[in-house]
């Protein structure tokens, strides 16, 4: 089974990623972390040394090639990954991938990214108050990849293990 969680950033894909993974009994991998491996740096040190096009064109080729070398997992996918280089039509035109969108609201976002949006290079250089509408405009132009996906979940007021449940009741 192919599974891919994408949403955007604080949604939860690596938690329920990992979980799910576990409970189907199948490879977790984490896209950025992935990279991180291949590049041997963070994302952050890629954001910085290298600027956000460089990353968008290697998060393209390493997602390809994860999917091409793999037949069995659930990959969590970066925030932004969808929206670029035609990222959602590689993953949407693979009839036996299962691509979940975990949908938040604005509010459900804003609450889990404020405390360590120091760790995320695209919120870095917010403010309390701007990230809110940050989150909202970027959400917003963002939806449009992400309601392309095969299902899409509501997130909010959910706990983990609830919404692995919800997912493994949708593929089954």
């Amino acid at each position: 089974m192919k599974i891919i969680l994408l949403g955007y950033m604080g949604s939860g894909k690596t938690t329920i990623g990992a979980q799910l993974a576990k409970k189907l009994y199948q490879n977790f991998t984490d896209l950025d972390e992935y990279i991180e491996k291949e590049e041997n740096k963070t994302i952050t040190e890629i954001f910085k040394e290298k600027g956000e096009i460089y990353f968008r064109k290697i998060e393209h080729n390493y997602l390809k090639k994860f999917i091409k070398e793999n037949d069995s997992y659930v990959l969590s996918l970066g925030g932004g990954t969808p929206c670029y280089a035609n990222n959602i039509d590689i993953i949407t035109k693979e009839n036996d991938l299962h691509s979940i969108y975990l949908k938040a609201s604005v509010t459900t976002l804003y609450e889990r990214l404020i405390n360590n949006s120091s760790k995320r290079p695209l919120l870095a250089s917010h403010t309390k108050e701007s990230l809110i509408e940050y989150i909202a405009k970027h959400l917003f132009e963002r939806s449009l990849y992400y309601e392309k996906a095969k299902y899409c979940i509501s997130i909010n007021s959910k706990d983990i293990d609830a919404i692995v449940a919800e997912i493994r009741i949708l593929l089954h």
